[in-house]
């Protein structure tokens, strides 16, 4: 079985952003970078469906020259190769990212295809399911859970409600994991040893054919705009009361 890891890299949840000079995005430089939370959790679903089944662990990125420090990291905990897809995100949107990773993806014909839910960074929630149209493969999302049969994978979905579902899709079909439904590995030290030697397959964007322009564009990047107002309420103390906490529970939503 031929599992493909979608992962993206982020910047670090601790990191001190700054807009950059444009307005349309953060400043870069000086950011930690490290695997999106989300696909850490697919990277890990992948790794354990290899070590039921067998087969082999493909992780799939794309980005600027420093995304090969998150794939050295998921080659260490056990992917056992990687595609590098050079190509700069800060101007594509879930469309375009999709469209060059299925440029990637298909010559691999894998048997699954898994991503995370969401980015951090962006938190579209598309990549994925777009992925999975642009492939004409099944899919489903908010995986907690897969099981892989004979030409088919059976996966548990978390409904709202602590409802699920169970549904059976046919194999090749793409994935989305939903985050914390397993405890991560970390890379052990024979883990980053062996990984300097796995095979990272890089590709440029222009390789892959343009993804054309995107459908979303970011206008401007700001900093929410902080108000103050006062408000007097002049009534009995019981009426202020009860107008207090209906400001407090609608308009400050602190209740």
């Amino acid at each position: 079985m031929k599992i493909l890891v979608a992962i993206k890299q982020v910047a670090a949840h601790d990191s001190q952003f700054r807009i950059d000079a444009a307005g349309r995005w953060v400043e870069e430089a000086g950011l930690a970078f490290e695997i999106n939370e989300p696909d850490a959790y697919a990277l890990e679903a992948a790794l354990q469906l290899k070590e039921k089944y067998g087969g082999e662990v493909v992780a799939l990125a794309a980005g600027p020259s420093r995304v090969a420090r998150s794939i050295r990291e998921a080659l260490a905990k056990g992917a056992d190769r990687a595609i590098h897809v050079e190509q700069d995100l800060v101007a594509l949107d879930a469309l375009a990212v999709a469209r060059l990773l299925a440029a990637a993806a298909r010559p691999e014909s894998p048997d699954l295809l898994l991503t995370g839910l969401q980015s951090d960074d962006l938190g579209y929630g598309q990549t994925g399911v777009i992925l999975a149209e642009l492939l004409d493969l099944p899919h489903a999302t908010i995986i907690m859970d897969a099981e892989v049969l004979d030409g088919a994978v059976r996966v548990k979905r978390e409904l709202e409600g602590g409802w699920f579902q169970h549904v059976e899709l046919a194999l090749p079909a793409v994935l989305t994991v939903q985050s914390g439904i397993r405890k991560l590995r970390y890379a052990t030290l024979m883990g980053i040893k062996k990984a300097k030697a796995k095979q990272i397959k890089r590709l440029a964007g222009e390789e892959l054919g343009l993804p054309g322009e995107p459908a979303v564009i970011t206008e401007r990047v700001y900093l929410p705009e902080r108000t103050r107002q006062t408000v007097m309420l002049e009534a009995s103390p019981k009426e202020v009361a009860a107008a207090l906490v209906e400001k407090l529970r609608f308009e400050a939503r602190v209740l």
